[in-house]
C-alpha cells in the first residue's frame, strides 16, 4: 500500500487524506502520505477556490462539439477572443487537454476513395461557409460517399444523408461500387423521407456524382437547394465528416 501512495501526486494525496480525515486522525494520515500538512492545506484551499476559467470551459465545450469535433484550440481560441473572453491560445490548450477534447476527424480508418475528378460537371457555390448552426430538422442536410473495409476484406461504399439540426441519419445506402445506381438509391431513399412542406439546402462536397445532370436535375426536382463545399476542404462538410468518422471508429 505505501509503494502506491507513494507514486500519487500531492493533489491526489491531498484528496484522499480530506476524504478520511473525518474518520482517522489527520496527523496519522499525512504521515501514511507522507504529505506535508502545509501542502495538505494548501492543496485544499486551491480545491476550494473559485474555477476562473469555469466559464470559458463552458464556452469551449459547447463550441468544440457544435463543430462536430473538428476546431482546434487555435480556432476556439480566436471564437473566445471575438466573444470576449481574454484568454491565451495555450489556456485554450491547456482546457482542452484538462476537458479532454481533441479533433478526431481522421484519425482513425482513412478512407482511400476520392470521388473527386475535377470539373466534370455543375459545381453549386458553398452556401453554408462552415455555419452549422441549423436549429429545426429538415432546413439544412449532409450527404457523401465513404469507403469501408467489409468483413470479407473487399470494399464497400457508404452512401449516406444526416440532418445538421437533429444529427439523425436520414438514409445510408451500402453498395459495392460508387457508382449512379447508389446515388438513384439515395435519392430515392431521402424522397420516402422528406415531409412535404421542406425545402432543405444539402450540402455534399465536389464529387462526380454530385455534378452529374441527373444528381442536379433530381435534387431540384425535389424541392432541394444543393450547396458545395470548396475543392479539397474536409473541413466544409464537417458533419458529415464526423459522422462518417464516428461511424469508421465503431466497426
Amino acid at each position: 500500500m505505501r509503494g502506491r501512495i507513494e507514486e500519487q501526486s500531492a493533489a491526489q494525496k491531498a484528496a484522499v487524506v480530506d476524504a478520511l480525515r473525518h474518520d482517522y486522525p489527520l496527523k496519522e494520515l499525512l504521515l501514511l502520505a507522507q504529505l506535508p500538512r502545509a501542502t495538505f492545506y494548501d492543496r485544499l484551499q486551491r480545491k476550494n477556490k473559485p474555477d476562473k476559467y469555469a466559464a470559458l470551459k463552458v464556452f469551449i465545450k459547447k463550441t468544440f462539439h457544435d463543430s462536430y469535433e473538428t476546431y482546434g484550440y487555435r480556432r476556439i481560441h480566436i471564437m473566445a477572443r471575438k466573444a470576449g473572453f481574454k484568454c491565451s491560445p495555450n489556456t485554450v490548450l491547456r482546457l482542452m487537454g484538462q476537458l479532454d477534447l481533441s479533433v478526431t476527424l481522421y484519425s482513425r480508418h482513412t478512407s482511400g476513395y476520392h470521388s473527386y475528378k475535377g470539373k466534370v460537371g455543375t459545381v453549386n457555390d458553398n452556401l453554408l461557409h462552415q455555419r452549422f448552426d441549423a436549429q429545426e430538422p429538415f432546413t439544412v442536410l449532409h450527404t457523401d460517399v465513404t469507403q469501408v473495409k467489409l468483413v470479407d476484406h473487399s470494399w464497400g461504399y457508404i452512401s449516406a444523408v444526416i440532418d445538421e439540426a437533429s444529427r439523425e441519419v436520414i438514409t445510408i445506402i451500402v453498395s459495392s461500387s460508387a457508382n449512379k445506381e447508389q446515388l438513384h438509391l439515395t435519392l430515392d431513399d431521402l424522397a420516402k423521407k422528406l415531409p412535404a412542406d421542406v425545402a432543405p439546402i444539402m450540402h455534399s462536397d465536389q464529387g462526380w456524382q454530385y455534378q452529374t445532370r441527373e444528381y442536379q436535375s433530381r435534387v431540384h426536382a425535389m424541392g432541394i437547394v444543393p450547396s458545395m463545399s470548396r475543392k479539397g476542404n474536409c473541413h466544409d462538410n464537417a458533419p458529415m465528416e464526423s459522422f462518417f468518422n464516428l461511424l469508421k471508429c465503431c466497426t
